[in-house]
């Protein structure tokens, strides 16, 4: 066997048809990269009547004093269980980028190896598992087991069965954010390059790249039509109609329990009262907004997600709301509504990335709970790798912080 480089439609050809085929290791993938430092090359590995066995995207970029490190974007689309053939694509790759001052390749391979169980948040690991030791005789470094986001890709995702897929089945609290989005006159849209604007406006309190990001994210995957760019805002005419018609039926509500009041003065009389007090002013002020949202004429977006779909999976790459219309739920109501808009036509929705610590309170306790609310399957991944080509520049890399602060851990 031996190693070369392939043409785009060669790579294309294999990694649509081989079973973790993914998003990241496509051209499009490569060409978004390129516009954010990376070099990128093709490899194949080829038998005897050259047919491809393995193959991979490699990215390139420099890394301390005239040094490359590459970074295969989850993982060799190689049969992992199948030794002789890692050891050879191993050995060949070795080889081939020696002899580029490359020191190291990252890879974190789209293998699952477990799924979270529900009840007690513990992974169920299965064959998969073994892989580790497969790569790691093949002289791959295992990197620590990130329980948060310090990798390059998450190691927990969160995936929904659309097929499977029923409103009835999720949670309380969920179901209720939902409904308050339609209470809220909120819609959901699928836009176009002209709204990219509106997107990375509500990107920048998250993860702010810049306009220019998730433009040159739009246009690479836009030429195969594999992305989606959603907007949820509000719709001030049904807006004001809900909160009205709400606050009529709570005026109704309310003067009921004024009657009661005269007759019996029992607390949970009084808490209902208090309580309806309360939703009476919150209708009030819905509609004073809604009324000035009307008058202005405001196009305001308050949530947006870049989507990707790749074969049978959709993948939410990008979301974010506007922080300050919190109280309307609009994370929830997008992401229902992208749930509803794959179901038909896609097998999965790829929810991305959710943190390993499920028991514990910490910055991420949020984005899990939102996530999990949507009952989706969680999957661990096999992690990540690092296969050494240059040992001493590599300990120098890492023993001067210099792997750490490249790849921000």
């Amino acid at each position: 066997m031996h190693l070369q480089l392939l043409s785009i439609e060669e790579f294309n050809d294999f990694q649509k048809k081989h079973s973790l085929s993914n998003m990241y290791q496509t051209i499009n993938y490569a060409m978004l990269m390129a516009e954010n430092g990376y070099d990128y090359e093709l490899i194949g590995l080829l038998d005897a009547n050259n047919n491809i066995k393995a193959a991979s995207l490699i990215l390139l970029k420099t890394i301390g004093i005239k040094c490359l490190y590459g970074y295969a974007p989850r993982g060799f689309l190689i049969q992992y269980n199948d030794y002789d053939l890692v050891k050879t694509f191993t050995e060949e790759l070795k080889k081939y980028f020696y002899e580029k001052n490359v020191i190291f390749i990252k890879l974190n391979p789209n293998i699952i190896i477990g799924e979270v169980e529900k009840n007690n948040y513990i992974t169920k690991y299965n064959e998969n598992n073994q892989i580790t030791n497969v790569l790691k005789t093949n002289g791959y470094k295992k990197l620590a087991d990130n329980l948060y986001f310090e990798a390059m890709l998450p190691r927990f995702n969160a995936i929904i069965n659309l097929k499977e897929f029923n409103t009835i089945n999720l949670n309380k609290n969920t179901k209720n954010k939902i409904k308050k989005g339609l209470r809220k006159g909120l819609t959901f849209t699928r836009v176009g390059r002209d709204k990219l604007l509106y997107f990375s406006n509500l990107m920048k309190d998250s993860i702010n790249y810049g306009d220019y990001y998730y433009q040159d994210y739009y246009t690479v995957f836009d030429k195969s039509n594999d992305i989606d760019l959603f907007l949820v805002k509000i719709d001030y005419d049904s807006y004001l109609k809900n909160s009205q018609y709400f606050y009529n039926k709570e005026q109704e509500k309310n003067n009921k329990l004024n009657n009661q009041l005269v007759i019996s003065s029992r607390e949970k009389v009084i808490n209902a009262k208090m309580n309806s007090d309360k939703n009476l002013l919150i209708y009030k002020n819905d509609i004073m907004e809604a009324t000035k949202g009307l008058q202005e004429q405001k196009e305001e977006y308050i949530a947006g997600a870049l989507v990707i779909k790749h074969n049978n999976i959709a993948t939410i790459v990008y979301s974010a709301y506007n922080k300050d219309y919190k109280r309307f739920a609009p994370n929830y109501f997008l992401h229902y509504n992208i749930i509803k808009y794959y179901q038909e036509n896609y097998d999965y929705l790829d929810l991305n990335g959710v943190v390993g610590d499920f028991k514990n309170q910490n910055n991420y306790t949020g984005l899990n709970r939102f996530k999990i609310g949507f009952n989706p399957h969680i999957y661990e991944y096999i992690g990540e790798f690092d296969l050494v080509i240059e040992p001493k520049s590599y300990e120098i890399l890492l023993r001067n912080g210099i792997l750490a602060k490249e790849f921000k851990k």
